[in-house]
């Protein structure tokens, strides 16, 4: 049995996700997506929240576990005996910084693969940075996440209310 793991800060889950881990269950026989928990990055949403939204999503996929994991990747793929860790691909800046992990993890633990899957087209400009974005300024996000999660970042939003806007690191989308 092939065990891979995805692994991500998935803040918040995104329809590019779940093209990622969909397409890798056709490749495994089993995919652990792995919630980071403390990435050196901001986060809007907690560890549980992301999670859940997480678990959510994939609660009908027989393939698919959810968990968390702190620390790095590839002791986290030994303590669950995964042979492979799952990345996607949007676009060609992702490859160098996608490659230094791969390298780096490699050397770190060579038993264990990396395999990098490119995004769908129409996924190809989805950031969890961009979905934060939108849905800070009152866009609509229907098309970007799973209803539960678009659900759960506005009723953030409301509950935020002004102040929620200048919590999300912003872009160009507001220009």
């Amino acid at each position: 049995m092939v065990r891979a793991v995805f692994p991500g800060t998935f803040d918040p889950i995104h329809l590019g996700h779940v093209d990622i881990a969909r397409r890798a269950t056709r490749l495994f026989d089993e995919l652990i997506v792995a919630v980071y928990d403390r990435p050196l990055k901001t986060i809007f949403l907690s560890p549980e929240e992301r999670l859940e939204l997480v678990r959510k999503t994939f609660s009908n996929e027989p393939k698919i576990r959810t968990t968390m994991f702190s620390g790095l990747i590839v002791s986290f793929c030994r303590q669950v005996g995964a042979q492979v860790i799952v990345r996607g691909l949007r676009v060609f800046s992702d490859f160098e910084h996608e490659f230094r992990m791969a390298l780096a993890n490699h050397r770190l633990a060579p038993e264990i693969d990396v395999v990098a899957l490119i995004t769908s087209e129409e996924h190809s400009f989805l950031t969890g940075t961009t979905v934060r974005e939108i849905a800070s300024l009152g866009g609509d996000i229907s098309s970007l996440v799973p209803a539960h999660v678009d659900a759960a970042l506005q009723q953030r939003f409301q509950e935020l209310g002004e102040d929620g806007i200048g919590m999300v690191p912003m872009t160009s989308l507001r220009d």
